[in-house]
């Protein structure tokens, strides 16, 4: 049984492996995708060596991710456009694990991480991603700007980092040590960063400004001699993979929070593939390749002293506006950072944290869609609830567990909207063969009433206290065949209801249960108590015959004479 399970497993994972057709794609068109490469490594660059100093691990850490998990996830990941890397919202993640439990454990986490993300592949999970709302990935999306914004106050400000359980209290402190010491130096080039980046993404978007402001600033720093605190030494490649981090004994205490770091690499990747997509013609993403691309990209960061990395929207962005088409462009992205990180060490270790922190507020500002969040909230009034909650439970709590309140306030207003759906009227009785008097004597006996729509549980009691009301009659018909879909607490409130008429009297049929409903009236026991004498109704006029047959034999109707 074991070798037949993992038999299963190995041909899985085999069957996630990049294709032949994946790597030929590589040769089609080399060189718009080596340009493209080196045009998103420039655009990475600050980006990588902010993130890495806001995770607390430090620039180099941040490198180190974006050369080897950027590299790995090229190769085995999903999508031909996808760029990995350290990212903001992972780095929200990672500031309260350094904080509580030290920058080692960040590593243990990261590998942690990435073998649940490779169990996901197997299991098929990449699918489910589709089922996210969309108001909810707007609402993360927001709340992770907002984030990484706050994040980069101390740096902005030129203040020691301030301790502090949120991002909202650390900023509160920062705020509070720059009125007593401002640092105006720190503030200017950290406004100057943000100007210039966004004024020059509305001049020319296809211009990596990001890079040209840093090294801006850089110059002025030297050059004028100023008071700035840089990034610092950074080592001159990359270390040896080490697993001296790993202590085993904290496996346990470490399991929340990698699993929180694999639930956000797994959402921002495939959000991340699935824009992509959207901003090309022929592409379309493996998710649970992706999947296991992110988990090998997660597993091999840490041996080298990087931090968890995700698929990043921002980067993967740049790939695709500058024509990438095959994974060539994310794999020249790695190189490129890596020649940096072996020729150019001395360089960026100049760069000053301010001009990062600036990199980083303009990225947040650009990533809130304006014109998305006002379609968005102007859609429905749940669209706008969900949105605005998931947003603030992003700044207030935990990026996993605001996904988690935003899935399950939406799924509440979604479950409400369809109970809403569900449907009971009384009908009038057809006249078929029966003259006006009969007719009428008739309904004085026989109610009908038709249910359409969902019998749920969001549903089903509001019928139960309907149905009950029910009074003055002898027989009440129950016409089912509009029920489109029920559940155990649907069928025991029916019965329940049945069982209520039975005690006082009232005989109940019904008519038209479908074949998928009738298993589950029968496991509750409901389905016989819907059956008269043993016998089932197809249609409604079969189950009214019925209905007045008991009708005369209790002679509440006189007999109709053989013929």
């Amino acid at each position: 049984m074991s070798t037949a399970f993992a038999r299963a497993v190995r041909t899985r994972i085999t069957s996630l492996l990049p294709s032949r057709a994946d790597l030929a794609q590589i040769r089609r068109d080399p060189r718009r995708d080596l340009l493209a490469g080196l045009t998103v490594a420039i655009v990475a660059l600050p980006l990588a060596l902010g993130f890495g100093v806001s995770s607390g691990l430090g620039a180099e850490a941040g490198l180190t991710t974006a050369v080897v998990a950027g590299a790995l996830a090229a190769v085995f990941g999903g999508s031909n456009l996808q760029v990995s890397g350290p990212t903001g919202a992972m780095t929200v993640v990672l500031v309260p694990i350094v904080a509580q439990y030290g920058p080692t454990a960040v590593l243990t986490v990261g590998l942690m991480a990435g073998a649940i993300l490779v169990v996901l592949a197997v299991l098929r999970a990449g699918r489910y991603m589709q089922y996210v709302p969309a108001p909810v990935i707007e609402g993360f999306t927001l709340g992770i700007a907002g984030v990484i914004g706050l994040q980069q106050v101390p740096n902005a400000l030129g203040v020691p980092e301030p301790e502090g359980d949120t991002v909202l209290v650390v900023t509160w402190h920062a705020v509070e040590e720059f009125v007593k010491s401002p640092n105006w130096t720190a503030v200017g080039l950290a406004v100057a960063v943000v100007v210039f980046m966004l004024a020059g993404a509305r001049w020319r978007p296809t211009v990596p400004f990001s890079i040209i402001a840093v090294i801006g600033a850089t110059v002025v720093v030297q050059a004028a001699h100023l008071d700035a605190k840089p990034i610092g030494d950074l080592p001159a490649g990359l270390p040896a993979p080490s697993l001296s981090f790993l202590d085993l004994g904290s496996l346990g205490s470490l399991l929340a929070p990698a699993v929180a770091v694999a639930a956000l690499a797994a959402l921002e990747s495939l959000m991340s593939a699935a824009a992509a997509d959207a901003m090309t013609v022929g592409q379309r993403h493996d998710p649970d390749q992706e999947l296991l691309g992110q988990g090998l990209a997660n597993i091999a960061a840490p041996l080298f002293g990087g931090v968890p990395a995700t698929g990043a929207i921002a980067r993967t962005a740049v790939n695709v506006r500058t024509g990438a088409g095959s994974r060539l462009a994310a794999l020249t992205h790695a190189a490129v950072l890596a020649v940096i990180v072996f020729a150019a060490a001395p360089l960026v270790s100049k760069i000053p944290l301010a001009a990062l922190a600036g990199v980083l507020l303009a990225t947040a500002i650009r990533m809130v869609e304006v014109g998305s969040l006002k379609a968005m909230t102007k859609a429905t009034r749940s669209d706008a609830v969900v949105l605005v909650l998931t947003a603030a439970a992003t700044l207030a709590l935990d990026l996993v567990y605001a996904v988690i309140i935003g899935l399950v306030v939406a799924g509440a207003l979604a479950l409400r909207a369809v109970a809403k759906q569900a449907r009971f009227d009384q009908v009038p009785l057809d006249h078929g063969d029966h003259s006006a008097e009969e007719h009428a004597l008739l309904a004085e006996h026989i109610v009908a009433y038709r249910l359409d729509g969902p019998l749920f549980f969001a549903a089903a009691h509001r019928f139960l206290l309907e149905l009950t009301e029910v009074a003055d009659v002898r027989v009440v018909v129950l016409r089912m065949s509009r029920v489109s879909t029920m559940d155990a607490t649907g069928a025991l409130v029916l019965k329940d209801a049945v069982e209520k008429l039975r005690r006082r009297g009232i005989v109940v049929l019904a008519s038209g249960i479908r074949p998928g409903q009738r298993q589950v009236l029968d496991s509750v026991g409901a389905l016989g108590l819907l059956r008269h004498e043993g016998q089932e109704y197809a249609t409604t006029p079969e189950a009214i015959r019925a209905a007045r047959d008991h009708l005369e034999l209790a002679g509440v109707l006189p007999a109709v004479p053989a013929q």
